[in-house]
């Protein structure tokens, strides 16, 4: 995977003002024009970003308050408990805690409109002009019917760096964290790789 995490997370440009700036704050001849100052800090700064996302474990930045659904969970409960916690996806659980799938917006936007529409809004449009409500369809199913299966799962051992490479390769905005005995303890998301590489 392309490593563009330290392009990404460099929180402000740096212009050559700041650069003299900051180097003559630092006592005696520093032997280096403003051009090699910034890239040797960029550089430092990617390795560091690096460095710490190969050694950041997912069970310190993941939330452990996680939202969940069961396989006989029905639809509507499932959409309602991601409004109410502002969320865009949940994993599925079978009883004894395993993680069978996830729900996230995409299998809603997929059970409501198939390949007939790209967008959410596509399926907004069509309600309002009158073609009838899609959800319609999906309101007596359950979580099992339209989750995406099986789920991608991280360990609590998986690192930062593991987690991000899985998420780009599989196109996906979050992953669900198991212990040794494959219960669900926790999910890590898109953003809390970012926030972690930000905050480092």
């Amino acid at each position: 995977m392309k490593n563009t995490t330290a392009e990404t997370c460099v929180p402000i440009d740096i212009s050559d003002a700041d650069i003299y700036e900051a180097m003559s704050d630092i006592p005696g001849y520093l032997d280096i024009t403003p051009g090699d100052f910034k890239e040797v800090y960029l550089r430092a700064y990617q390795h560091a970003i690096q460095r710490l996302t190969r050694t950041v474990r997912v069970t310190e930045i993941m939330t452990r308050d996680v939202a969940y659904v069961l396989r006989a969970t029905p639809v509507r409960e499932v959409a309602e408990l991601m409004a109410k916690r502002k969320i865009s996806g949940v994993p599925v659980v079978e009883a004894g805690g395993s993680v069978a799938g996830v729900i996230s917006h995409r299998d809603f936007l997929e059970a409501m409109g198939g390949s007939k529409f790209g967008t959410f809004m596509e399926i907004i449009a069509d309600c309002l002009r009158g073609s009838g409500c899609l959800s319609v369809e999906v309101r007596t199913q359950r979580a099992e019917d339209i989750m995406t299966c099986p789920a991608i799962t991280a360990t609590q051992e998986t690192t930062v760096m593991e987690v991000a490479d899985m998420m780009a390769r599989r196109g996906i905005n979050r992953i669900p964290v198991v212990d040794d005995k494959g219960l669900l303890t926790g999910i890590v998301s898109r953003a809390d790789v970012v926030r972690s590489t930000v905050l480092g």
